[in-house]
């Protein structure tokens, strides 16, 4: 691992996470999201005010965005720590997109998305983690902070402290915590949206 190839990783990964799947899908559809909803630009938010089709396709896309940008460093370099460096770039990118005036959504989707490149046995956890959370409760935000907390639980268990892997779970969990902070504090207040079922 070089300069350039972690220049290179870091742009590249930016770049895929700057696209801002959410807003292009709504667009299509004669919708401005942040106009919309919570106004977020995120595949939950898409799928609030469009429905689950379109949600769920903002979602894979945004899951891809993760894997692409995770997977192509081991592919090309076989480095798992360019892997890592990509995966954070495109979940800053996600989040404070360049080309959405450093707007974006709170990287969930594109954070499992890379985790199913470096991590899948954690992504695994975390996912099993989701689905109770979000059947029990029906809040997608409480389910996504749980999730967030599941990863370096599991990673303690999987991985030497010492791994790029654990602290990529650290700093994941810490990332999409600060992500949904707003959300915390509608959920103390008891005003946080919940899905239908």
């Amino acid at each position: 691992m070089n300069t350039f190839e972690i220049a290179l990783v870091s742009v590249v990964g930016y770049l895929l996470g700057a696209i801002g799947c959410a807003v292009i899908v709504a667009k299509r559809q004669g919708v401005d999201i942040f106009k919309e909803g919570s106004g977020n630009p995120g595949a939950t938010n898409v799928k609030r005010v469009l429905g689950a089709k379109w949600g769920n396709l903002v979602f894979a896309l945004d899951a891809f965005k993760g894997l692409l940008a995770a997977g192509w460093p081991i592919l090309i370099f076989n480095d798992l720590r360019l892997a890592v460096i990509g995966l954070v770039a495109a979940i800053l990118g996600h989040s404070f997109s360049v080309f959405l005036k450093f707007r974006g959504g709170k990287g969930v989707a594109t954070t499992m998305g890379g985790l199913l490149a470096i991590m899948p046995l954690s992504l695994l956890i975390g996912l099993v983690v989701w689905l109770l959370a979000f059947g029990t409760t029906r809040i997608v935000a409480l389910a996504s902070i749980l999730f967030a907390f599941s990863l370096p639980v599991s990673a303690m268990n999987l991985y030497p402290m010492d791994d790029p892997r654990f602290t990529l779970s650290l700093m994941l969990c810490i990332l999409i915590f600060f992500r949904h902070r707003s959300n915390l504090q509608r959920m103390l207040r008891g005003k946080e949206n919940r899905f239908k079922k």
